[in-house]
This record gives C-alpha cells, sequence and structure tokens, in this order.
C-alpha cells in the first residue's frame, strides 16, 4: 500500500467512508483501506454521507432578486375594483312606510286623549280633538300595514349608475322606482307585468300560486358595455324553460329599445337580465 494518503481518502477517514486505494505494483492489485477509528457517540448516529458524482459537483446555485411585490394588486384585484357596489343611504319619502307613521301617530293621540280624558294627563281640554283624529288615523294606519308591500334590495354598481341617466329607458328607470319603494293593494311587485307575461290560468299559461317572485334588483354593465337592470325572481315551481318561452314577452312589455336575456343564478333563482340598446357615448 502507498504509504502517503491522498487528501480524498483522509477526507474519507474522517467520515467514515470505506475508499480503495489506487492501483499500485506490477500485480495491479485493488487494495482497500480500512479504517480503526472509532468515532464518538454522537457522530456514530448521523448519516453516512458518499462523495457526490461528478456531475453534481459543478452545480451552481443562483440567487434572484427580483422577488414578487406582493403589494401590488393583481388584475382580478383591480378590476374588481371597477365593480364597486354603491349603498343607497339617501333619505327618500318613498323608503317611509306610511303604515308605520299612521299607526304611531294614530296610537300616541289615543293614549293621550284618553289619558287627558281622565285627567291622568294635562290637556283635558284637547282630550275630545285628539282622540277624534286618533283614532281614523290608527285604523288608517293598520289598513296601510296590511296592505303594505315591502321594497326590494337593489344591487347597483358603480359603473352602471354612471350609465343609468344616459342609456336606461324611461321604462326601466320607473321599473326601478316602483320596485324600490313602498307600496299599497298590490299582492306582488310587477304584478301586472307578470300576469300578462304568464297568463295566470289562461290556455298556455301558468297557475297564479306558481307565479314567480321578485326578490331583488341589480344594476350592471354587460361585457360589451351597455346597462342592464337584471330582476331576480324566486319561482320554486317553475322550470328555466318557463321563462325561455317568454323571453321575447319580457323584451315585448318592457320595451322598447331593450333585449331580454333569461338565466339560471344562485340559489335556485331565475335572472332576467333587461340590456338597454342605447350605446353610450
Amino acid at each position: 500500500m502507498n504509504p502517503t494518503m491522498s487528501a480524498e481518502a483522509a477526507a474519507a477517514a474522517g467520515s467514515g467512508v470505506i475508499l480503495c486505494a489506487p492501483r499500485c505494483g506490477l500485480a495491479q492489485r485493488r487494495h482497500v483501506l480500512s479504517l480503526s477509528w472509532n468515532p464518538p457517540a454522537h457522530f456514530r448516529t448521523a448519516p453516512v454521507l458518499s462523495r457526490p458524482p461528478a456531475r453534481l459537483r459543478n452545480l451552481k446555485f443562483v440567487i434572484v432578486t427580483n422577488a414578487v411585490d406582493s403589494t401590488q394588486p393583481s388584475p382580478a384585484t383591480a378590476a374588481l375594483s371597477d365593480k364597486a357596489v354603491l349603498s343607497d343611504d339617501g333619505f327618500s319619502i318613498t323608503k317611509v312606510s306610511f303604515g308605520v307613521i299612521g299607526l304611531a301617530v294614530g296610537c300616541t293621540l289615543l293614549s293621550y286623549g284618553f289619558g287627558a280624558y281622565f285627567n291622568v294627563l294635562p290637556g283635558s281640554e284637547w282630550s275630545a280633538i285628539m282622540l277624534t283624529y286618533g283614532f281614523p288615523l290608527a285604523i288608517i294606519g293598520m289598513a296601510l300595514k296590511y296592505a303594505e308591500l315591502k321594497p326590494v334590495s337593489c344591487v347597483t354598481y358603480a359603473d352602471a349608475q354612471a350609465l343609468r341617466e344616459t342609456c336606461a329607458t324611461p321604462i326601466l328607470k320607473q321599473v326601478r322606482e316602483d320596485v324600490t319603494r313602498f307600496r299599497y293593494g298590490d299582492e306582488q311587485h310587477l304584478d301586472e307585468a307578470l300576469k300578462r307575461i304568464f297568463q295566470y290560468g289562461q290556455g298556455g299559461g301558468i297557475p297564479r300560486r306558481n307565479a314567480p317572485v321578485l326578490e331583488m334588483i341589480r344594476e350592471e354593465v354587460t361585457q360589451d358595455g351597455k346597462y342592464s337592470l337584471v330582476l331576480v325572481f324566486q319561482a320554486k315551481a317553475l322550470q328555466l324553460s318557463d321563462f325561455e318561452q317568454r323571453q321575447a314577452k319580457f323584451a315585448s312589455f318592457f320595451g322598447p329599445g331593450i333585449t331580454a336575456e333569461v338565466g339560471k343564478g344562485e340559489s335556485g333563482l331565475y335572472e332576467v337580465r333587461l340590456i338597454s340598446n342605447t350605446v353610450p357615448q
């Protein structure tokens, strides 16, 4: 055996690896170098590492310094910023229930009138007038409350509001105003329109009990940039085909100047999209 040991053999000896010495002499015999070093206990549990192949010795690691900036908004987030929903917090008399007002004023006059009449409250000389006006106001308030039809919710996107005044037809504007205010005496919103479109109780129509119910409306802009008023209906007894068969009737009734599209929304709801044909400038 060659008394001298190469650097690689010495390094391998420290790690507990058995190496083959280079060929020497005429006999060309392979001599095996064995190690007799007894490593400490914490070295015995370490895994045995062999020298990597030659093709792996020249690997280089490149550190990329241009990391992605997570603070920059993605295209999807930028698109959602244009679809911001506007809140309708402004006061309007159409958002006030006249039934609630009548009941509040009538019951207040009746209560104070009776208290003044029995000298529990001051103003006994006005008790007769308060009782005279309080009783009919309370009756009218109860009647209005009984016949009250609450407004539906309206979701308006910012880009749709910008097109409402210039692109929405007068009928679409009237539909939006009618369904977003309190109504009295009607069984449901758009009752006359649905009666003509679905032909309640007539040949080829549907029973009155299966009539769709307007749940909400939505103002949005189509992909080609047109104003659209979406009517969302709840109709458990109807199928999508029942709406598709009457798509032309929706366009005819709420026209002119609109195109009707029918589709199925989420949670079993049906959507009727009334698209204005007016091209925005």
